[in-house]
């Protein structure tokens, strides 16, 4: 069966067979990251490499999602229900569960070139086999590396009594991959596009859409439509909501941004949502945290702390449901349009994409847009973008509206203003976001698929060779992402400004570069961005408590002659254009004060500060339970919650998961504290505060020694974290609606 020239098969073991049969036993087989994986061809096609020992596979792919196991028997009971219920129905990747086991053949290898952070520290052979490359580089690479079979998750849908085909959440690199790949097939090589149909997909536009004929071989039916992999949301400490305050006044009314997925990117959108909704709170906090005075000109020159009048326009590689909260809060509202006269209209004020000015035909004719007399293209280009309103058509320099005809010559004042009958109302084909590929919880899947056509084409979807750079498109992108804020994290930083994002100094791997080295380019590109990197001040607790700005480290993913601006919990680091001695000074300043004189001895030593230099005062009290003292009493204010965008977990869940982390830490940091306490909660009665977390962990009622011990352990980690004290009155999971303005 065909439609177009893309093979439809319904059986995915036919299609394995048909792939092995072109392109033989030697297979190089590269997918796309994350979601828009085809699990159910790569399980078949892993299956039979397994079974068959001639068949030498590599896969080359990045962030192959997996359902958590838990790494301990308290860890298994924990999530098994959670699992359960947010991951029914999803397959899992045969080749990862194998690779975690330890148990892969030794004719297949897998290589990443992004990971989990933190997934692969304690691999061997995962660390062997990483690919350090830059998102926009990949592509590349594979094909570098022998790449003969590519897959990817597609979505479909029939337009104008026409299937069309959407790479829906990831066209980041298959845009360009098919792009090769027809040029390998121009030159009689062998090589293939798989693309697995799945309707539960939402189907995106842009760049996306695409024909049949794109891919060699289709896969569709009903047995392909399964639930998608959706992430569970990251808890957000009060520490990450400082740095999101932290980070919310660098972002400019009318601007663009971009943001990450987790912990952080949902601190720095719930920091923008109380900006635009309760104003007068978060002009208080900003007070309060002496960010407005410390951060006065800063704020003055390239931010803003008012509601977003004009709104933000998103670029981003990865469109989170960061976005989507955005989006609904009515601060991701920004329309661009892919056209540049237009764009330098809208920039100047001259044109608002709801309101199409009577004299717009003047206006593009002065800038020599379109042709004084009106040709073929230009009244595409006028009705495109509907500057001429729906239903009139052209013929020989006139334009038809039904029975009246009007001329397209636009040398004469006459013609001009009649024209002016013809015009639209407002521009159409705006988009508020240009993203490479999605994430996100079930609720954002399902966000986009409740929209209306005309409402999910407010947000296109292109590759990374277009929305991680301004190649090939300079003057346009330039247009449309003005005032750009490239929000990032790092790991690691040092006084000089250095950035450490994707590995440790000893070598090993913790995720991958990703698309941060293309931002920050981009954003020393553009005349009117700014790069903000942002850093966990410290990691650890107890002994093994670090810092995260250190003097210097064996790693760098972003050099110091590219910092911009870093943000930590404890406040702004403007590095940009500045001597070595100011840097070193704002870096010190946002450090966390238990590691602040080590920093200033060290940079004294090294002939970096002056003799005499001291850390001024209203920067020596960076504590944790500074950050804690300011932020708390907004809690009860529905401020600040864990889970500022709601959670599939239980208030018992989090609960229990933080005490479990608590202990996690403990066992880390403090060996000796852990062990003395343990010991004493052996002889401690079950506290009746306890009972329905230890219900939870199915060790209410202990049938075994072992059990016994474990429940004693859930009580210890439970008592530890402060949480059989507070479970009265628990933290807010998710922001109230109850938030009074002061």
């Amino acid at each position: 069966m065909k439609e177009n020239s893309g093979m439809i098969y319904d059986d995915v073991k036919k299609c394995v067979d048909d792939v092995i049969s072109y392109i033989g036993k030697d297979i190089t087989y590269a997918m796309t990251l994350a979601l828009g994986k085809p699990v159910l061809f790569i399980n078949e096609l892993y299956s039979r490499a397994k079974k068959d020992p001639e068949i030498k596979l590599k896969i080359i792919t990045a962030l192959s999602l997996e359902i958590p196991k838990g790494s301990s028997e308290l860890e298994r009971r924990l999530m098994q229900p959670i699992v359960d219920k947010v991951f029914a129905g999803v397959p899992e990747f045969d080749y990862m569960l194998d690779f975690r086991a330890g148990t892969l053949p030794k004719n297949v290898e897998v290589f990443e070139f992004y990971s989990k952070a933190g997934s692969i520290l304690n691999n061997p052979e995962a660390q062997q086999h990483h690919l350090s490359s830059h998102y926009t580089h990949v592509v590349r690479d594979a094909i570098a590396l022998g790449a003969n079979v590519f897959g990817e998750l597609i979505s479909y849908r029939e337009i104008d009594g026409k299937i069309k085909y959407s790479m829906a959440c990831n066209p980041d690199i298959c845009l360009e991959t098919i792009r090769l790949f027809n040029e390998k097939k121009a030159k009689g090589e062998k090589v293939l596009v798989i693309g697995e149909a799945n309707k539960k997909l939402p189907f995106m536009y842009g760049d996306a859409v695409v024909e049949a004929e794109n891919y060699d071989m289709i896969l569709k039916g009903p047995q392909f439509d399964y639930e998608l992999f959706c992430p569970p949301k990251d808890s957000v400490s009060l520490s990450d909501h400082m740095i999101g305050i932290n980070v919310s006044p660098l972002i400019k009314d009318g601007g663009t941004i971009q943001v990450g997925i987790g912990a952080l990117g949902d601190a720095i959108v719930s920091g923008l949502i109380m900006r635009n909704e309760h104003n007068a709170l978060y002009q208080e906090i900003l007070e309060k945290s002496g960010i407005k005075k410390r951060y006065k000109n800063l704020i003055l020159n390239w931010g803003d702390t008012g509601r977003f009048e004009k709104g933000l326009y998103g670029s981003s590689e990865m469109f989170v449901d960061a976005f989507m909260q955005m989006y609904k809060s009515k601060i991701l509202k920004r329309k661009v349009f892919d056209s540049i006269p237009l764009m330098k209209l809208i920039n100047s004020g001259k044109l608002a994409p709801d309101n199409i000015p009577p004299d717009i035909i003047d206006q593009l004719l002065e800038m020599k847009a379109v042709h004084r007399k009106l040709k073929a293209k230009d009244f595409a280009f006028l009705t495109e973008f509907g500057i001429l309103k729906k239903g009139l058509s052209y013929e020989d320099y006139t334009i038809i509206d039904g029975e009246n005809r009007y001329s397209a010559d636009m040398n004469k004042e006459k013609n001009r203003q009649e024209i002016r009958k013809l015009l639209g109302k407002e521009l159409l084909k705006g988009t508020v976001i240009l993203g490479a590929f999605f994430l996100g919880p079930k609720s954002f899947y399902q966000a986009l698929n409740d929209m209306s056509e005309e409402e999910r084409q407010l947000f296109a979807m292109s590759g990374v060779e277009t929305v991680n750079q301004l190649y090939g498109g300079e003057e346009l992108r330039t247009l449309q992402r003005k005032n750009a804020r490239f929000v990032n994290t790092g790991m690691v930083a040092t006084v000089f400004g250095a950035i450490a994002s994707d590995q440790l100094e000893n070598g090993l791997v913790v995720s991958g570069i990703g698309g941060q080295y293309n931002f920050v380019a981009m954003g020393h590109v553009l005349p009117d961005a700014r790069i903000i990197i942002m850093i966990k001040s410290t990691k650890g607790s107890g002994k093994s408590l670090k810092s995260n700005i250190v003097f210097s480290y064996g790693h760098c993913s972003i050099p110091k002659h590219m910092r911009d601006i870093v943000v930590t919990e404890y406040g702004i680091a403007d590095i940009r254009s500045k001597p070595e001695q100011e840097v070193i000074a704002e870096m010190i300043n946002i450090a966390d004060s238990r590691f602040q004189p080590q920093l200033v001895e060290q940079a004294k030593k090294a002939g970096k500060l002056p003799l005499d230099y001291e850390i001024p005062e209203e920067y020596r009290n960076n504590t944790p339970e500074k950050i804690s003292t300011l932020l708390k009493p907004y809690q009860s204010q529905g401020l600040f919650p864990q889970f500022p965008f709601g959670t599939e977990l239980t208030e018992v869940d989090v609960s229990l998961v933080r005490a479990l982390k608590g202990l996690k830490g403990l066992a880390k940091g403090n060996r000796s504290k852990l062990i003395k306490g343990m010991a004493l909660e052996l002889f401690r009665p079950i506290p009746k505060t306890a009972q329905h977390y230890l219900d939870r962990m199915k060790l209410l009622h202990p049938s075994s020694t072992n059990e016994r011990i474990l429940r004693k352990v859930v009580v210890f980690a439970l008592r530890s974290a402060n949480i059989l004290q507070s479970s009265e009155n628990p933290l807010p999971l998710q922001a109230s609606t109850r938030v009074e303005s002061k």
